[in-house]
């Protein structure tokens, strides 16, 4: 399972025990992933800041905060972990793995920064830095300095500029344990022929990610408006 984990992260750790570390959470017992995390969380906030520095010349301070701000949130970090299986990998105490810890957001994000530290200092700085830049590529990809607006903000702004009507969006489903519920919301956009669907652990979370999708289906199709409301 570790040996599968090290080839989605993109790193095989000379030091198998601070790969162990990184995954042990404090419920587990006194030597756990909390140092680790302390320092992941530094090199993740200079390494986004730095990139999001390079991308964007002409952005303002508070901009650039905004926007990491939101790259480095719980919220994020939680989606990179699912997206890596981390939860199957982590190590916990009796309690948290009866109650569903593996899924729970916030212990999902401490590991991924607990990461970041293991691979520092099982392999430097640079590599480190390199493994956050490959795993935010997507990310990185799909930033504007458009999107420093609330995405239902900016979807809402744009339907409203041609004439259409607002988004309407419902909740469809509610799955998962009730303490770690995640909300499945639909999205039903003029101009999208299908409604488009987001899920998150919170209400608020899964209609944003859905109007961000749904903002990006529209200005991405063919024959349609540029992000900045121009003729593409």
């Amino acid at each position: 399972m570790l040996e599968r984990l090290c080839l989605r992260l993109g790193h095989q750790f000379g030091r198998r025990d601070l790969l162990e570390l990184a995954l042990t959470h404090r419920s587990h017992g006194s030597r756990n992933n909390e140092r680790l995390e302390f320092l992941g969380d530094s090199i993740l906030g200079f390494t986004i800041g730095a990139a999001l520095y390079d991308k964007f010349p002409e952005g303002r301070e508070g901009q650039l905060s905004r926007l990491r701000a939101r790259l480095v949130s719980g919220e994020t970090l939680a989606e990179l972990a699912r997206e890596m299986e981390l939860g199957d990998c982590l190590r916990l105490g009796e309690g948290e793995m009866k109650s569903g810890g593996h899924r729970r957001a916030s212990i999902l994000a401490d590991a991924v920064e607990a990461l970041i530290g293991a691979i520092y200092l099982d392999a430097g700085l640079e590599t480190a830095r390199q493994r956050i830049l490959a795993w935010y590529a997507p990310r990185m990809a799909q930033l504007s300095l458009e999107i420093d607006k609330d995405p239902k903000s900016r979807l809402q702004e744009w339907l409203q500029a041609r004439g259409r009507p607002l988004p309407e969006y419902r909740v469809v489903d509610i799955v998962g344990a009730e303490h770690a519920q995640e909300f499945v919301i639909e999205c039903q956009v003029s101009g999208l022929v299908d409604p488009v669907r987001a899920r998150a652990g919170s209400r608020r979370a899964a209609e944003k990610r859905a109007a961000s999708e749904a903002y990006h289906r529209l200005t991405d199709a063919p024959g349609t408006d540029s992000v900045k409301g121009r003729p593409g």
